[in-house]
């Protein structure tokens, strides 16, 4: 990457190198999405002939019944034989699938060949538990290859998994359970995370105890060999039950709209959603996505460091990777545990060449210094991206510099579990900007309105939405259509919703600034809570920040900002004051916060997005509400 511009602020352009260029799948990135979008249609009929079908489609979109649309409607599929089984017929079965490093050091390889078997071999006993096409799957893990298994293992005979994060809480593991109506349930018998063991299996006997749930068989992996609990009958070991299990399983012809999985949104208002998505437009999206924005190779070693519990893992640590033939890296534990190098000492071991990671941390990362990723070699890496949440320019320039070593371009992606793949981002032949994920992908019409659904002005703040359908879009809220309309389909008739406030540029990038509940209106004037934060972290002092808009009786909302300080700062009054001066001098005058507290840490979902609205809770005294996706 060229930097163009001589100050390094978002307004800088980084260009493509020439080696970049060279070796990208799209290199005309102009050319194609104009192609795009005069031909939708053809566009993903191109893409979705690059897998295998049992079956070919009769009509690429159905939009008969909007906003409930289908795609590739008479198709036949499974994402299961695009991700293993046709590899089995290539020089890929000898490659490596992934490469596991747990938290204590031990480390597995699993090739394409042996986790074809793995899954055929748990989709033999999960039939021989009873489990057919259509029905609902529980999986409770850690981040164990047996994890990504269990998932495919699942869809490969038309079961629909439904994933909760391992070391969700009592109340939201049973809560999903009851809503998805699961009869089997997936877990181990912990995990190890930051040092500690995440009682995984005591959560699930937990969750059933009252005995009201469906749940009729648990199956336990073996991963810390902790004496657990167990219910005869009931309770069984994964290795056990994998002992006699046949290695020939036949995959199970699904059409194109049969339900893959659900996975519901992280609950930090309201009930979690279960949204659905399917096998058809889902594989062929979730494919693409990554071939194109990510570039990939055979030779590549690519690590998305999510979990595979969130849609980021499902779409791009299970079926994405798998369906390009990539290896990936998969770590059990804590990003800085024993050490603040624990990433990049894994990078260096294995070569990785594409890390995906958030940017809660990378500015965890940022706390504690320079020095730790300047130890290591980094310099396999090629490509960087981040995900989950808008990402301050002085974390991308940092992440560009002290990670990248001013050569990798950085992939800020913006998608939801709503979408199940990429939706606005760059590709790495677009020149980019820090902080801006810049454009819609191919043939997804963006577009940012004010309240009346009317296009607003360049950099001017609005609602972003979506004017057309893609593929891999969630057909519905699983068992609550109406819902569905309601959340996403009718704020704007005719339009998706994402329910997050965004800009465009004069150069048509688009720049998030976060959910439309995180805006804070002060004399009239909206803010976006990440605006006020990336101010304060552009401050030398400030590792991470989180605002929140409290009532004033002059103001509507005065903002209040919670700051954890980089190694090395104290928090005094002084530095308060200097931070409230900094705010105002980025934002302006009406943006200085009314105060600022230090603290040691900030309130996330296990995903890492801060929950707002616990800080404004405790702020004002009030019930702090559902905390079952509250990081401990």
């Amino acid at each position: 990457m060229t930097e163009l511009a001589t100050v390094a602020t978002s307004s800088a352009v980084y260009a493509p190198s020439a080696e970049v260029i060279a070796r990208a799948h799209v290199k005309d990135w102009d050319t194609l999405r104009a192609y795009s979008l005069e031909h939708p249609l053809e566009f993903w009929a191109e893409r979705a002939r690059e897998l295998e079908w049992f079956q070919e489609w009769t009509q690429v979109l159905d939009d008969s019944n909007k906003p409930f649309f289908k795609w590739f409607v008479g198709g036949k599929i499974n994402i299961v034989h695009n991700a293993l089984d046709r590899h089995m017929k290539t020089w890929r079965k000898n490659k490596l699938a992934y490469i596991w490093q747990g938290e204590d050091g031990s480390e597995r390889a699993i090739s394409y060949g042996e986790l074809h078997r793995m899954v055929n071999q748990f989709a033999n006993v999960l039939k021989s538990l009873g489990v057919r096409k259509g029905d609902r799957v529980t999986i409770y893990m850690g981040r164990v290859i047996e994890l990504p298994a269990a998932m495919l293992a699942c869809a490969k005979i038309g079961a629909i998994h439904s994933v909760v994060y391992g070391g969700f809480s009592v109340e939201a593991l049973r809560g999903r359970i009851a809503d998805s109506q699961s009869r089997v349930l997936i877990t181990c018998d912990g995990a190890f995370v930051n040092g500690k063991v995440v009682e995984l299996k005591q959560i699930v006997d937990d969750a059933l105890k009252p005995g009201d749930l469906p749940v009729e068989k648990v199956i336990v992996y073996r991963r810390t060999g902790r004496a657990i609990g167990w219910v005869e009958g009931r309770d069984h070991w994964w290795h056990e039950l994998m002992q006699d299990a046949s290695p020939i399983c036949e995959t199970e012809v699904m059409d194109a709209e049969d339900p893959l999985f659900i996975l519901y949104t992280s609950g930090s208002t309201g009930k979690p959603k279960a949204l659905l998505h399917t096998h058809g437009g889902y594989a062929v999206y979730t494919y693409t996505t990554m071939r194109y924005v990510f570039d990939i190779q055979d030779e590549d070693r690519w690590w998305c460091a999510a979990d595979p519990g969130w849609i980021t893992g499902h779409s791009y640590i299970v079926y994405a990777p798998l369906m390009n033939g990539a290896t990936s890296i998969i770590y059990e534990g804590g990003p800085a545990y024993p050490a603040p190098d624990r990433w990049w000492s894994i990078v260096e071991q294995y070569g990785v060449t594409i890390l995906y990671c958030a940017p809660t941390a990378i500015r965890g990362f940022m706390r504690y210094g320079d020095e730790w990723p300047h130890k290591h070699d980094l310099s396999s890496l090629r490509l960087l991206g981040t995900v989950g949440e808008p990402i301050n320019p002085e974390a991308w320039l940092w992440f560009y510099k002290h990670v990248g070593g001013e050569r990798c371009p950085i992939m800020d992606t913006w998608w939801q579990t709503e979408t199940g793949g990429f939706m606005i981002t760059p590709l790495p032949v677009v020149p980019l900007k820090p902080g801006s994920a810049t454009r819609p992908f191919f043939t997804i019409q963006a577009e940012i309105v004010d309240d009346a659904g009317q296009p607003v002005k360049p950099n001017e703040e609005g609602y972003l939405t979506i004017l057309t359908p893609w593929p891999g879009m969630a057909r519905t809220i699983y068992g609550d259509p109406d819902r569905y309309i309601q959340t996403y389909w009718s704020r704007f008739p005719g339009r998706y919703f994402t329910g997050d406030s965004a800009r465009v540029d004069e150069d048509g990038y688009f720049w998030i600034i976060g959910r439309v509940d995180d805006v804070i209106k002060v004399s009239g004037y909206r803010l976006g809570t990440a605006e006020v934060e990336s101010a304060l972290v552009s401050h030398p002092a400030v590792a991470e920040a989180a605002a929140i808009g409290l009532p004033h009786e002059v103001r509507g909302n005065a903002i209040h900002v919670f700051v954890i300080l980089r190694s090395g700062y104290e928090g005094t009054p002084a530095l308060a004051e200097e931070l409230r001066q900094h705010v105002g001098k980025v934002l302006g005058p009406i943006a200085r916060p009314e105060r600022v507290e230090f603290v040691a840490r900030l309130p996330k979902t296990r995903s890492g997005k801060i929950m707002r609205r616990v800080l404004k809770a405790r702020a004002l005294g009030l019930p702090e509400g559902d905390l079952s996706t509250l990081e401990e």
